[in-house]
């Protein structure tokens, strides 16, 4: 089959995902938890960045002598800034000292807020669509960061009496928490000490504040809510904030009864894990080998997958896939992390293309997986396209718009290791007894945003599906 044949075939194969969004009607009930906040929505310019470096007057060898990948201060929060901008990546850092959160609101600023946290983006999406009820978790909820939340009748959460109301409304807590995502674009450049750097990529930095996650705390009307009622899919995230040094490993290790106590109350339930940007390595490795064997499903990109591979000593695929993070390299280290972590279901997204690694036996078939992924694919590029998935309107904006000429090579160079010609011509084939899809992505090349794709990639690809 020729390239154009071939893109023409997967554009009809992204023809039907209006009929897979309808399908989500069936759909009873989704849990997302554990973390929702404010996301206060900064795009920087190269211009910009340098301007707040010169203020706090850093030079190219302070901004690359990076000690710890956390902020303590406002130059440790432009190293991680420099460090995702020059190598066009995507890393989250989190700050616990006050001052600091006060130097972003003067610095940044709050311009443009919405609902945040891989947990309130999920549950937002999701309340788009004609699920009947998407219950979010919030570790805190003020009127202000209530507000945040879509005025939509199936997104619900808990007042402080432990009633189920519309999330929106909802005026629980006085402390709001805000996560800064600051962006930049592909091509921009950045001068320092003469030396100049052109990003790569468009991606982000995520400066987080956030103490009610920072000490993981869980409302308790969540949990007996989810434990008494049945649940469809369960969404988790939100550990990647957390510290070894303020137990974070314990608190990632106590999720683990939780989740044996909704698969008692919803034994038919998928519980989805969306591993995240972790810098604690001691946290990143509970998550890996505490939770990660009990889940049905995860989710990862690119850096996070390499994430996984450094902490499980899996060192010379780590180094394969930092030098040349391909779709061949990076299906091997999903293939190697599913069997070590023995999770029944993996799914990456990577730059222009989706990969899931299932068992044979999984509820959701291949055709179906594949599906949602399509659905996903359109979603996350119409994201990028508006700026916001903020009406139901909006999941569809990007059907019609060609899959990428990048994805598809993608996907022939992975057909082509696995033996597997197939799967270029329909995204469904095997491997060493596990059912693989791969789909080719939208690409949008001047995208309005960034923020949470990862989570409405996975949030559709899983329960668009089903």
């Amino acid at each position: 089959m020729s390239q154009n044949n071939i893109k023409k075939n997967w554009n009809d194969i992204f023809s039907k995902a209006p009929d897979t969004l309808k399908k989500m009607s069936k759909i009873n009930s989704v849990a997302s938890a554990f973390n929702s906040c404010i996301d206060s929505v900064v795009k920087l310019s190269g211009e910009e960045i340098y301007k707040l470096i010169k203020k706090e007057k850093l030079s190219l060898k302070n901004l690359e002598n990076i000690e710890h990948q956390s902020i303590d201060s406002a130059a440790d929060l432009l190293k991680g800034v420099f460090k995702c901008f020059t190598k066009g990546i995507a890393e989250e850092w989190t700050a616990e000292d006050k001052s600091v959160f006060d130097w972003m609101l003067i610095n940044l600023g709050t311009k443009k807020m919405q609902t945040g946290g891989q947990a309130g983006i999920i549950a937002n999406t999701l309340s788009l669509t004609d699920i009947k009820q998407v219950i979010v978790h919030s570790n805190a909820l003020s009127e202000l960061q209530a507000s945040q939340f879509f005025n939509r009748p199936n997104l619900v959460s808990f007042d402080s009496d432990g009633t189920v109301k519309q999330a929106s409304i909802i005026n629980r807590d006085k402390a709001s928490s805000i996560h800064w995502i600051i962006e930049f674009d592909k091509g921009d450049k950045l001068t320092i000490d003469g030396k100049e750097f052109i990003c790569p990529k468009s991606n982000r930095f995520i400066a987080t504040y956030d103490p009610p996650l920072f000490d993981f705390i869980i409302d308790k009307n969540f949990i007996d809510y989810t434990n008494s009622n049945k649940i469809d899919y369960f969404i988790l995230s939100g550990y990647q904030a957390l510290s070894s040094e303020n137990n974070g490993v314990e608190y990632v290790k106590n999720s683990l009864p939780i989740i044996e106590e909704w698969k008692k109350a919803s034994p038919e339930s998928i519980v989805h894990l969306e591993i995240a940007s972790t810098q604690d390595k001691k946290v990143r490795k509970a998550i890996a080998l505490n939770l990660a064997p009990y889940v049905d499903s995860i989710g990862v990109n690119e850096r996070e997958t390499m994430d996984i591979l450094e902490v499980t000593e899996q060192n010379k695929l780590f180094e394969e896939c930092r030098k040349n993070p391909s779709s061949v390299n990076l299906f091997k280290a999903i293939y190697n992390i599913k069997n070590k972590l023995n999770c029944p279901r993996i799914q990456l997204h990577m730059f222009g293309l989706y990969i899931t690694i299932q068992n044979k036996d999984y509820p959701v078939s291949p055709l179906a997986n594949r599906n949602g992924m399509v659905l996903a694919a359109t979603a996350a590029a119409s994201k990028a396209y508006t700026g916001q998935l903020a009406a139901p309107s909006d999941i569809l904006e990007a059907c019609g718009q060609s899959v990428s000429d990048i994805g598809l090579n993608e996907l022939n160079e992975l057909s082509i290791y696995l033996q597997q010609p197939q799967l270029i011509e329909i995204g469904m084939g095997e491997y060493k007894g596990f059912d693989i899809i791969a789909v080719p992505t939208i690409i949008i090349e001047k995208p309005k945003t960034l923020v949470g794709m990862g989570d409405t990639i996975s949030a559709f690809s899983l329960i668009g599906a089903r």
